[in-house]
């Protein structure tokens, strides 16, 4: 009895030893398979994924600079001859008409001077006429050998020498009639008086520098824009461009100015040239030395190419970009940069218009290297 119970208890040992094995057996036919896995990953070759993009069309970098707004016409009306202000007709913003007066200036010391030159004028003619009938009586006497040649020469010389004094007189009354005709202030031109710096009775000097203007006559129904372009940018820009034109006086309004002319340098200073814009100004609504900014829509560019920055490759080679070919195979492309506009590169040569363009590519990629597209550039190019 007791030997039959024992070979009842031996049973599941024996059945637990035989699943413990089995256990032990698979657990290592899976490691097994597991390690051969990896081994086999190990020696396949990782295919890098990729995004890519074609080459674009170079769009035209728009370009906005600040610019000064300077009438059409500005004239400083300076005092030619000295005096007191004798009278003012036109205030600051009054118009004017070209031929206009604007002041009267009282000269008494001019016009003591043209009595002098007048006075020394007629004596000059009066000694003229003694000195010509004494050359005539002379010359007569010539003729009957009373007297001889030198004396009627010297009669002769006397008279053209007193010719000579009247015709300096007369150009010094002729001066001083033409200084006379300053005492009157006029406008040169249509426009607006921009400045008035003088008042009745107040001393007037001749005068020509900064500031000592007696007033400033301006043409702004048509206005003048200078702006500095820089350097890379001038190529972008030629005569009979429209820009537009704002001015922080009139938020939400813009105007038309049209390049007129380039100076055809650049400032050593600033690195930019300077452009002269025109705008039309009938309304009145832009002032003259007020600050503009200026917007100009560069036109697109039919020879260059753009590309993200990303996709610039620099080696010892130079600059290069990597290009998707046929069955996803790389090829390395030599190019040049033109311009670096920050979120695009323009590529002046190198790259054919439709070149499917890498824009993250791996490092040390090589011409011949096979590439995987990614999903999401694959699916963004199939979208329309």
């Amino acid at each position: 009895m007791q030997t039959k119970t024992s070979r009842m208890g031996h049973k599941p040992l024996a059945l637990g030893l035989i699943v413990l094995a089995a256990a032990l057996v698979a657990a290592g036919v899976l490691s097994r398979r597991s390690v051969a896995e990896q081994v086999k990953e190990a020696s396949t070759p990782v295919v890098p994924a990729v995004s890519i993009l074609p080459a674009g069309q170079m769009a035209g970098a728009p370009i906005d600079l600040s610019a000064r707004i300077e009438p059409w016409a500005r004239a400083p009306i300076y005092a030619r001859v000295s005096g007191y202000l004798k009278s003012w007709n036109v205030d600051i913003g009054a118009p004017v008409k070209s031929g206009q007066t604007l002041a009267d200036i009282e000269t008494p010391d001019l016009d003591q001077q043209l009595l002098q030159a007048k006075a020394e004028l007629a004596t000059a003619r009066s000694n003229l006429t003694l000195a010509a009938s004494t050359a005539k009586r002379w010359q007569g006497l010539l003729t009957a050998d009373a007297v001889s040649h030198q004396e009627a020469d010297e009669k002769a010389g006397d008279l053209a020498a007193k010719q000579s004094a009247v015709n300096a007189m007369q150009a010094n009354v002729d001066r001083v009639q033409a200084l006379q005709r300053y005492t009157r202030l006029v406008a040169p031109f249509d426009g607006v008086v921009t400045a008035r710096n003088t008042d009745v009775g107040a001393l007037i000097n001749v005068g020509g520098t900064p500031g000592s203007e007696l007033f400033v006559v301006s043409d702004i129904s048509r206005l003048r824009v200078y702006v500095n372009v820089p350097q890379r940018q001038v190529a972008a820009i030629k005569v009979g461009d429209k820009a537009e034109l704002t001015v922080p006086e009139r938020p939400g309004k813009t105007f038309t100015a049209t390049v007129q002319s380039l100076s055809q340098a650049i400032n050593a200073s600033s690195g930019a040239m300077l452009i002269q814009l025109t705008v039309q100004n009938d309304s009145r609504e832009l002032l003259p030395g007020g600050y503009a900014s200026i917007h100009f829509d560069a036109p697109q560019s039919t020879a260059s190419l753009s590309i993200p920055p990303s996709a610039l490759i620099f080696n010892k080679a130079g600059t290069q970009v990597a290009t998707l070919g046929k069955d996803n195979h790389v090829v390395v492309k030599q190019i040049t940069v033109g311009r670096d506009l920050g979120n695009v590169v323009e590529v002046a040569s190198g790259l054919d218009k439709g070149d499917q363009v890498i824009a993250n590519p791996p490092d040390g990629v090589a011409t011949g290297d096979v590439v995987r597209v990614a999903a999401a550039t694959a699916n963004a190019k199939a979208k329309p």
